[in-house]
């Protein structure tokens, strides 16, 4: 309908779809449209467990946020945040400390666009377009200056979010830099497609989703993830499946052992 795409920027062309959107639509959410349904439904077509790794993502991304919160972290980056929809940071946080403060970060700009709507009225919540490979665009921006303070204690979460930086935009001396701009006692949060045990059925659908515009998927083994920590230490579990961090009830996991082994994930904590 004509009336749901107002909020769309004009330079947006809503007839491809959007990778941002199309998480949305398998988590469950309501800011997409029937071009990124279309995509979703494909994507669980060709791989089943499709709309299960969202979740699960998901379901991380509260725990790794709710830990932070308990450890004293009040401000938060979400780097590659896509649409802040269906238990975001700032709720998640600010349910724990009202106080939390929070920026999305996207270079999507139906994203930002969306994520500015959903957010809007929350003076501790901010919106912010910017691409993760230009940290500088990130760190030294107005939004990130007005609700983080790098004298205190940072929580940066990079969700399913790395593996769509290939090697030759060096995303090791891309973390490099996120790391040293953190303070002690910061934490920082990663998930990130297994290539460990990556089949078929998956490289088949992230190269369907690359040919539509979403990017390419750069698979990576568990070592390899590790070291996007850097020098932090990794708080227990460690890097492990993603549904072995610290689940909290069935919730948290998947009846298909392919679904609990499709990702790593892990936080780190800086001394």
């Amino acid at each position: 309908m004509a009336g749901e795409q107002n909020w769309v920027p004009q330079s947006v062309d809503v007839s491809v779809p959007s990778a941002a959107r199309v998480y949305d639509y398998l988590l469950g959410g309501a800011h997409n449209f029937a071009v990124d349904r279309l995509m979703g439904d494909r994507a669980e077509q060709m791989m089943p467990n499709s709309r299960n790794a969202a979740r699960l993502n998901r379901a991380f991304l509260r725990r790794a946020v709710r830990f932070m919160t308990e450890q004293g972290v009040r401000q938060f980056l979400d780097i590659g945040s896509g649409i802040p929809t269906v238990a975001n940071v700032h709720e998640v946080a600010q349910e724990v400390a009202p106080d939390c403060r929070v920026v999305y970060v996207d270079r999507d700009p139906v994203a930002v666009a969306h994520g500015e709507l959903i957010v809007a009225g929350n003076s501790r919540v901010g919106v912010l377009q910017a691409d993760m490979r230009d940290p500088e665009s990130i760190l030294g921006s107005s939004e990130v200056g007005r609700l983080v303070d790098f004298d205190r204690p940072v929580g940066v979460l990079l969700l399913f979010m790395l593996h769509w930086v290939p090697a030759e935009a060096d995303p090791q001396g891309l973390m490099k830099r996120y790391r040293e701009a953190l303070p002690s006692g910061s934490y920082l949060a990663i998930s990130h497609m297994a290539g460990d045990h990556v089949n078929d059925e998956a490289r088949a659908v992230t190269d369907r989703m690359s040919k539509a515009g979403g990017g390419d998927v750069t698979y990576r083994d568990r070592d390899e993830i590790e070291s996007f920590f850097g020098d932090f230490e990794l708080v227990e579990p460690g890097l492990v499946k993603y549904v072995e961090w610290r689940p909290s009830g069935p919730a948290d996991i998947s009846d298909d052992p392919a679904v609990n082994r499709i990702a790593f994930a892990g936080v780190g904590r800086k001394s």
